[in-house]
């Protein structure tokens, strides 16, 4: 897809509830992105294809996010030299441990930048892309540093709020 600079990959559709507020802060922000389902464990060839062909889709940063065993981003961090984000997701009995586990515990020179479990590193994944992207793109930066104000003022009025209550007794 011409112009996207970031692709989320999901090891299921139903990966997708939580994946679907990375692409949101990845829009929000500016940025353009490609979503995918691919499986490192049942759909491999399609992992190496993709892997293969990241530069000529215009991909910069790789988002993986799976559940479980989560191989996903670590077989994407081996097959490419893109910058792999992996997200791990609270699937199955463990609540999402193991595939931290899974995601964070690379091997040297297979580096996977791993981000909390669930929605909230969903977006923290989307940011930290953004973030990789801004190092060359100034417009993209101003828009990270915007986001950061709005965060702070959002903290700073429920902080007066939450002081206005205490007030009033």
């Amino acid at each position: 897809m011409p112009g996207t600079k970031v692709a989320i990959i999901i090891g299921s559709d139903s990966d997708w509830p939580v994946m679907e507020a990375c692409r949101e802060q990845l829009l929000e922000l500016g940025v353009d992105c490609d979503v995918e389902i691919m499986s490192a464990h049942r759909t491999p060839e399609k992992v190496h294809e993709f892997a293969r062909t990241v530069r000529e889709r215009g991909i910069e940063v790789i988002v993986a996010a799976a559940g479980l065993a989560a191989a996903l981003a670590g077989t994407l961090a081996a097959l490419t030299t893109r910058p792999v984000i992996g997200v791990p997701l609270d699937t199955g009995p463990l609540r999402g441990v193991d595939a931290l586990l899974s995601t964070v515990q690379m091997p040297p020179g297979v580096p996977v930048a791993t981000v909390g479990i669930g929605k909230a590193g969903a977006r923290n994944a989307a940011v930290l892309a953004a973030q990789i992207l801004a190092l060359h793109d100034p417009v993209l930066d101003e828009a990270l540093k915007k986001f950061k104000r709005k965060q702070a003022e959002t903290v700073d009025k429920k902080n007066q709020a939450l002081r206005e209550r205490l007030t009033r007794g």
